[in-house]
């Protein structure tokens, strides 16, 4: 019996044409929710085409285990972080875990972006809180800077103060809009500055019109997915934990949506993740 089977967990999709990257997940956490442990979720993924994961730390706890997880795992590359609303709650805390998490940036090659990290206002709305996660969100924009690694931005309710700290700050090279959830014009916005949009299973849900909108003229060389897993999980598997294995359902929905061909798409997808990340793994 295979630990999908035994969890109870989705069967494995059809897999894939052609090797994809998974631009965005968290190992961990997948664990806690469904009992898949990485090995077995790196299996799966593999097993349907998925064969290389961005794994992402939300605290310098996590982001070591990410780091730990990429050393052991040829298809894993990290990126470390203090989450945007893990920053707000730290409160007089925040300096000294930013200068713990600034100090595992060095320890590995394997150590590939820096993120999740940005502004979340749905979660964190009273000014004190949100103006923490401004104190990090810049700290982490210059170690992407000065570490020449990806940015990998997490941004819930505040398209327009995260652009203005990006724009005050200056952004490094490499900039993703992770679980990227705004309109056409956003998109607009972020494309005009260079940067790449990743889009997770929520692309899918019927309700994300503007959604689809924004993937419609995002162009093909600034386009990424993920699956944000355990969370977001696709159509038509909605309210189950998600893992990188079921990244395939949100691949061919972008395939559809674009008119794009599938094995061609995979491809570029995997290309697009090696211009933000570097080379790793099998592409």
């Amino acid at each position: 019996m295979t630990a999908i089977a035994r969890l109870r967990l989705p069967g494995l999709p059809e897999p894939l044409p052609a090797a994809v990257t998974d631009a965005h997940t968290h190992l961990a956490s997948t664990q806690q929710f469904s009992g898949l442990a990485p090995a077995e979720a790196l299996q799966a993924a593999r097993a349907v085409g998925v064969t290389r994961v961005v794994d992402v730390g939300t605290d310098v706890e996590s982001s070591a285990e990410s780091i730990a997880l990429a050393e052991t795992h040829p298809e894993v590359v990290a990126c470390l972080a203090i989450h945007p609303n893990d920053a707000a709650r730290l409160g007089a805390r925040l300096p000294a875990e930013l200068d713990r998490l600034a100090a595992l940036i060095v320890t590995s090659s394997r150590v590939r972006g820096i993120g999740e990290t940005g502004l979340d206002f749905f979660r964190t709305r009273e000014p004190e809180g949100q103006a923490l996660q401004r104190q990090a969100f810049a700290a982490h924009i210059a170690w992407a800077t000065t570490h020449d690694l990806a940015l990998v931005i997490h941004d819930r309710d505040a398209h327009a103060e995260v652009l203005d700290v990006l724009d005050s700050e200056g952004p490094p090279r490499r900039v993703m809009m992770h679980c990227f959830s705004g309109d056409a014009a956003f998109a607009r916005q972020c494309l005009d500055r260079g940067f790449w949009l990743s889009f997770p299973g929520t692309v899918t849900f019927k309700a994300n019109t503007a959604l689809r909108e924004a993937l419609a003229l995002t162009p093909s060389d600034r386009l990424l997915v993920e699956t944000d897993a355990p969370y977001l999980t696709p159509l038509p598997l909605r309210g189950k934990p998600n893992s990188s294995y079921l990244m395939p359902h949100t691949v061919r929905f972008l395939a559809d949506q674009r008119g794009d061909d599938l094995a061609g798409l995979c491809r570029q997808l995997a290309a697009n993740a090696s211009a933000v990340f570097g080379e790793w793994g099998t592409p």
